[in-house]
């Protein structure tokens, strides 16, 4: 390297550096170096997975698979009300707004790491006037010598670029962690998607389960009215005791302030469904409608397809590939970090001829910069990335067996409670022949009002089982298409790549 002091037209001094030499060989050695990244390729993690469900056996799969919607999975339930609530969680849920925010926000993040890999340019301008203070000097013969201070102006323009040369792959894994934790945020916005669809699915059956109960409560009033009419007519006519009276409006009051309460349920999971739609909740109402009383087929699979179906498992699985990325970030800062720089530009007193060649600058040049001493910093950064990087890999894992859960629980969940469905249903005709019997004999004076009002309970108490059987079977219906992920295809992650 050469460095000295030039003038210009106009005498005045102009800094220059002038590098040369060997470092013209060691720019090309750095450019060759470029990309070689330190710290470990990503290998996915290992699951154990099985080869097919132990819930598995004898289960209907719908045929052919191809026909059942992936996008769209609520409509295979055949319910326009349903469709129509489920587009709107797209456009107004404000949980999954936020989703779709994180995702850009992670997006954003990659162009920046991106940006690492090219040179930054930078522009300056400046202008200053400055002046020395005047001196007081005593000559040979006595004489008091007073010198005026010089004043002096400077003009620069000057252009800087400065280029980190990525010798040891840190931009790189940098790069590669954020286009991994992007992947993430994407499959996170569909798992929160997939969750809020669930979620309306099953508010909603509920909703039906409630307007179900609610039939079932009025028309069972009607019954327990005409009860009451009945026993208020033997009394009168001396047939029957005022107890008989008394039990039967008791029967019906306290029927009435169930039916009552199920409006208060059913008006709670209507403000819930407002929610989750984004509408408020005075101004959305739901009309009544019946229980859907036909569960569809979904095919099932195997375990293996779960890892490449649900959201949740690719996020994690993402995250675990971001965190690997970490630890060679970590490593390379074990390295000397290589920087070329490079700046020009005119500097001179007078404006008028700024910019002319004699007043130009110039200086380039590499610069090697290495951390000698830390105390330990660095090994405790690479420490703490491969620990989190471990972290990630045992969240995966546990991911992938919870969804492996999941998909067991809930077609155990559709088996037994068909079995008990068909055993409810007996339940319900039977209780119903035995309120038919006991009226006519309590008609024909051969029993007690009690032995009426027991049946009229029991009978009572198997419809709304049988309802809230129903609703269990249809909210496992949508659990299950739920934990085998819906209709997520991934395409958002490769836009997160992109």
């Amino acid at each position: 390297m050469s460095s000295g002091v030039k003038t210009n037209s106009n005498g005045h001094p102009v800094r220059y550096q002038i590098r040369f030499g060997g470092q013209a060989a060691l720019l090309a050695a750095s450019l060759m170096l470029a990309g070689c990244a330190v710290g470990p390729n990503y290998i996915k993690p290992t699951v154990e997975t099985p080869a097919a469900f132990k819930e598995n056996q004898g289960w209907k799969v719908a045929q052919p698979q191809d026909a059942v919607a992936r996008g769209k999975w609520w409509e295979i339930f055949n319910d326009a009300q349903l469709n129509a609530l489920e587009e709107q969680v797209n456009i107004s849920n404000q949980t999954l707004a936020q989703a779709e925010a994180r995702f850009r926000q992670a997006s954003a993040l990659v162009r920046s790491a991106r940006a690492a890999y090219f040179p930054t340019l930078s522009a300056s301008a400046s202008s200053s006037r400055s002046s020395a203070r005047s001196t007081t000097q005593t000559s040979s013969t006595g004489a008091v010598i007073t010198s005026g201070g010089a004043s002096n102006t400077s003009h620069s323009l000057a252009l800087d670029a400065n280029w980190e040369v990525d010798v040891w792959g840190r931009v790189q894994r940098n790069v590669e962690a954020n286009v991994a934790n992007a992947e993430a945020s994407a499959a996170d916005v569909e798992a929160t998607r997939l969750s809020t669809q669930a979620q309306l699915a099953q508010d909603y059956f509920l909703l039906r389960t409630l307007d179900a109960q609610a039939d079932i409560l009025a028309r069972t009033l009607k019954d327990y009215e005409r009860s009451v009419q009945l026993n208020q007519n033997q009394y009168q006519a001396g047939v029957a005791a005022r107890g008989n009276v008394i039990l039967a409006q008791s029967q019906y009051k306290s029927t009435q302030a169930q039916f009552i309460d199920v409006g208060v349920q059913r008006a709670q999971v209507e403000h819930a469904i407002a929610l989750l739609v984004g509408k408020p909740a005075s101004v959305f109402s739901i009309a009544a409608a019946p229980l859907p009383t036909t569960l569809p087929a979904a095919p099932v699979g195997v375990p293996s397809a779960l890892l490449e179906r649900r959201p949740d498992i690719a996020a994690a699985e993402r995250r675990a590939a971001a965190a690997n990325a970490q630890i060679g970030v970590a490593e390379a800062a074990y390295f000397p970090a290589l920087t070329l720089s490079a700046s020009g530009g005119f500097a001179g007193s007078s404006f008028a001829d700024l910019l002319s060649l004699p007043n130009r600058f110039w200086s380039i040049g590499p610069s090697l910069a290495l951390a000698l001493f830390d105390g330990g910093a660095r090994a405790a950064q690479t420490e703490q990335a491969r620990a989190a990087y471990d972290v990630n890999v045992a969240a995966y894992r546990q991911t992938v067996l919870t969804g492996f859960q999941e998909v067991e629980d809930n077609l155990s969940t559709l088996r037994i409670l068909e079995q008990e469905a068909a055993v409810q249903d007996e339940a319900v005709q039977l209780s119903r022949q035995s309120v038919a019997l006991t009226m006519n004999q309590y008609r024909a004076g051969i029993i007690s009002y009690l032995n009426v009002i027991t049946v009229q309970a029991t009978a009572l108490s198997n419809e709304r089982q049988a309802a809230d059987i129903m609703n269990r079977r249809l909210a496992a219906s949508v659990l299950l298409v739920k934990a085998l992920g819906g209709g997520w295809d991934g395409s958002m992650g490769a836009v997160a790549a992109r």
